[in-house]
């Protein structure tokens, strides 16, 4: 039998699909260069997964879950993949900052997507960090329905 890592079913393959397809959308280019035409879902789910910066993604309940997260999001907020995912995605933030992020994620599902957001995060381990310069946009479903976010950065240092 063999296994595939929780990035790679069927159902990821899905969400990376969707979340690389709204980024394309509200800004206009790629997030990753393998998300061409023709590229093999498996290996676009791979390169998202591998890429050098955060991307994570929840969905789109009133509560809303961590759904997705990279492997440099996992490794920034120091968990593994069954910790976060599932995760109330207020959570990835300080208790101080929360109210300041749902502005940010409010304003981002009004205009569809948002760049240049900053703020403070928490690791899971408590370790407090400052992103700079994050994208955060909507993610529609086949019924152009938005189903959720998500959001990406490279600037970050701990504080």
């Amino acid at each position: 039998m063999q296994w595939d890592p929780p990035w790679l079913i069927a159902s990821q393959q899905a969400l990376v699909a969707q979340l690389l397809q709204s980024h394309q959308r509200a800004f206009g280019r790629p997030l990753i260069s393998a998300a061409q035409p023709g590229s093999s879902k498996q290996l676009i789910c791979q390169e998202l997964f591998a890429c050098g910066f955060p991307v994570l993604a929840h969905d789109g309940s009133p509560e809303p879950k961590l759904t997705y997260a990279n492997a440099a999001a996992l490794g920034l907020w120091d968990a593994p993949w069954d910790d976060l995912m599932g995760l109330p995605s207020r959570l990835t933030a300080p208790t101080a900052e929360q109210a300041e992020r749902s502005l940010a994620l409010s304003k981002a599902k009004s205009e569809d997507a948002i760049e240049g957001y900053s703020g403070i995060r928490i690791s899971r381990k408590g370790r407090r960090f400052m992103i700079q310069n994050a994208r955060i946009w909507t993610l529609w479903d086949q019924h152009q329905h938005a189903c959720g976010q998500a959001a990406s950065f490279s600037n970050w240092w701990w504080i």
